[in-house]
């Protein structure tokens, strides 16, 4: 244990309802390195829970994917089966990370649930997350498992030529691994869910979880996942084709899309937020609908635009905003996320969002 800890866990013995930002003030740090402190005692078993934080300050719990992505971009014309000089990057993924990221950039209390190998990716991605604030410490760790890994490789205009994704190590967040973390779900205020994890998984949050639940259905692939279950979500963020998909409505106009809400919400869904690209939002519950434009914003990478409005949805929800203030919120954090070069915009924060929102 170091000086520093020593001291963390003495002001924690003082008063065990002391939170992560009092902590992080009396040592003189940042919130998130507390929050790293805090993580390593109880990783040493000096901790045993987080009871001092949940019952001061609402926190919310991510389930999803996390990956390492690897690219390749080539200097000059691609040449299939060889060797192409060019530049490789590694960056951190997965739509459970990404959500994470930027609630926690929103001054949100999260912790995330996924499984890592035991490789040195799992170990670079929680060192990331603990500089973050985002709580890794009740992940699972898979001896043996390879962490999710995203391999691409692009033409030299920048479009993916071909593509491997290693995701198996999903496959170990299964109902009994989440039943094992059920005090964890249970005190939070809510459950954000991507469907990279098995549909058993979803289905068994859906059925023990009693908390708003928030999905986000990843891609028309993994949508399916979310069908049984719609009934038991509280929020779901599709897009367009994934809309069409859940609710078997093709949209071709305002029309149709209101009737795809309408199917999805039909099934008790409480909440609907379709993404319509460049067209905005549709947002609609059982006592009404808005159709909400994009905001204005600088174009640089869209990438990140819509694990940035999920976290936005969430954020509001914990804000207690109406449900077109919610619509505003997303609209207003794709348009701070697609102004970066990276998937996740380092200045969004709540300050920024409500300036976007114009309030």
């Amino acid at each position: 244990m170091t000086q520093r800890e020593r001291q963390i866990l003495k002001w924690i013995e003082e008063n065990p309802l002391i939170s992560q930002q009092e902590l992080a003030e009396k040592a003189g740090i940042t919130r998130s390195s507390a929050a790293v402190h805090i993580s390593n005692l109880m990783k040493q078993g000096h901790i045993a829970g987080r009871g001092y934080i949940v019952r001061t300050a609402p926190y919310a719990v991510v389930v999803g994917g996390v990956n390492m992505d690897i690219g390749g971009h080539p200097a000059h014309k691609l040449v299939p089966a060889d060797s192409n000089p060019g530049s490789v990057r590694m960056s951190l993924g997965g739509v459970g990370r990404n959500i994470a990221h930027n609630m926690s950039l929103l001054g949100m209390d999260v912790r995330l649930l996924t499984a890592f190998g035991d490789d040195i990716n799992a170990q670079r991605i929680a060192a990331s997350c603990g500089e973050l604030g985002i709580d890794v410490s009740q992940c699972l760790t898979v001896p043996g498992g390879a962490t999710s890994t995203y391999l691409f490789i692009t033409d030299e205009r920048g479009d993916m030529a071909v593509a491997v994704s290693d995701m198996e190590i999903y496959k170990n967040v299964t109902p009994a691994f989440l039943s094992s973390r059920v005090r964890l779900l249970q005190n939070a205020q809510l459950i954000v869910v991507d469907t990279n994890i098995p549909a058993e998984s979803i289905a068994w949050l859906a059925e023990n979880i009693k908390l708003p639940i928030f999905a986000d259905p990843v891609s028309t692939a993994k949508a399916e996942k979310l069908r049984p279950v719609l009934g038991r979500l509280h929020t779901l963020k599709p897009n367009r084709l994934e809309a069409e998909l859940l609710s078997g409505v093709t949209i071709t106009d305002e029309a149709s899309l209101n009737a795809a809400a309408d199917a999805l919400l039909s099934t008790g869904l409480r909440r609907v937020f379709i993404s319509l690209g460049g067209d905005g939002v549709l947002a609609a519950d059982h006592n009404g609908r808005c159709h909400v434009p994009c905001c204005p914003g600088d174009m640089v990478n869209t990438t990140g635009c819509g694990d940035a409005g999920m976290a936005a949805i969430a954020w509001a929800y914990l804000e207690g905003t109406d449900l077109e203030g919610t619509a505003r919120a997303a609209m207003a954090a794709g348009a701070i996320a697609m102004e970066s070069a990276e998937t996740i915009n380092p200045s969004m924060s709540a300050r920024l969002l409500k300036e976007r929102m114009g309030e």
